[in-house]
C-alpha cells in the first residue's frame, strides 16, 4: 500500500478535481490519501467544505482512505496555530504546513511556529530543520515530509537526518499537482534513500509512520 498525506487538485494550484485524483490514487494502489490544497483564512471554510464532501463519497464507495485536509501557505508564523486551530474545527483530519522551502520566500519562523503547534499534523517541505525545530516536532508529534517533488527535493537529506537525530517522524509525501506526480512504490522507497534515510529506516516511514498518522486521523473522519 501507498499512502501520502500532501496532495493538491484545482481547488487550489492542482489539475485535477479530488474525486479524479481520489481515484487515480486508489487505481494507483494507495491506501490512504490526503487532499490538502493551498489555504487562507478567507479560503479555508470553503475549500474544506468541498474536499470533505468528495473525500467521505470516495471512502463510501472506493477502499480507499481520502482524508480532507488543507495547507495552510505562506501564513505569518504568529497567524498559523489560531488558524490551525480554525481549521480542524471545521473538519480538517490533516493540517498541513507549507514549510520553509528554499524556493519560496516563504516567512522566517514559519516552521518553528509549525512544530510548536498542536493542531499541525506535517510540516510540508522545511527547506532546512534546525535542531529546535526538529526537537520540537519530536515533542509536538508534528511529522516531518521528505518530499519527491522537485522543487522541493533538493534540502531531503539535511532534513531527514535533523529529523532522525531528533527522533522527530518522516514521512514520503509526493506534494503532487498532477496525476503523473503520484506516489509509486520505487519514487517512494528511492527517495528516501536518496535522502540518506537508511535501509532500516525506509519501512518506517513508508509503512510505519503513516499507520501512526492514520491511527490519529480516523477518528475525525466521519
Amino acid at each position: 500500500m501507498l499512502y501520502d498525506f500532501h496532495t493538491h487538485t484545482f481547488l487550489s494550484d492542482g489539475s485535477l478535481s479530488a474525486m479524479e485524483l481520489i481515484r487515480m490514487a486508489r487505481v494507483a494502489g494507495y491506501g490512504a490519501i490526503g487532499i490538502t490544497d493551498h489555504v487562507g483564512p478567507g479560503s479555508l471554510a470553503r475549500v474544506l467544505s468541498e474536499i470533505k464532501q468528495d473525500c467521505a463519497l470516495a471512502r463510501a464507495h472506493w477502499d480507499i482512505v481520502a482524508i480532507p485536509g488543507v495547507e495552510l501557505t505562506h501564513i505569518p508564523p504568529a497567524a498559523i496555530p489560531e488558524l490551525a486551530r480554525r481549521a480542524k474545527e471545521l473538519g480538517a483530519s490533516l493540517v498541513v504546513v507549507h514549510g520553509e522551502t528554499v524556493s519560496e520566500p516563504v516567512t522566517r519562523g514559519t516552521n518553528l511556529a509549525a512544530v510548536q503547534c498542536r493542531y499541525v499534523d506535517i510540516l510540508a517541505h522545511p527547506g532546512a530543520l534546525s535542531a529546535e525545530e526538529a526537537a520540537s516536532a519530536s515533542k509536538n508529534g508534528v511529522f516531518i515530509e521528505i518530499t519527491t517533488r522537485k522543487s522541493h527535493c533538493q534540502p531531503n537529506a539535511e532534513i531527514a537526518k535533523a529529523a532522525i537525530q531528533s527522533g522527530a517522524l518522516v514521512l514520503i509525501n509526493s506534494d503532487a499537482h498532477d496525476p503523473e506526480d503520484l506516489l509509486n512504490l520505487e519514487l517512494a522507497t528511492a527517495t528516501a534513500r536518496a535522502a540518506g534515510i537508511h535501509d532500516s529506516l525506509v519501512a518506517g516511514a513508508l509503512e510505519r509512520n503513516p499507520a501512526l498518522l492514520l491511527e490519529r486521523i480516523r477518528p475525525t473522519l466521519r
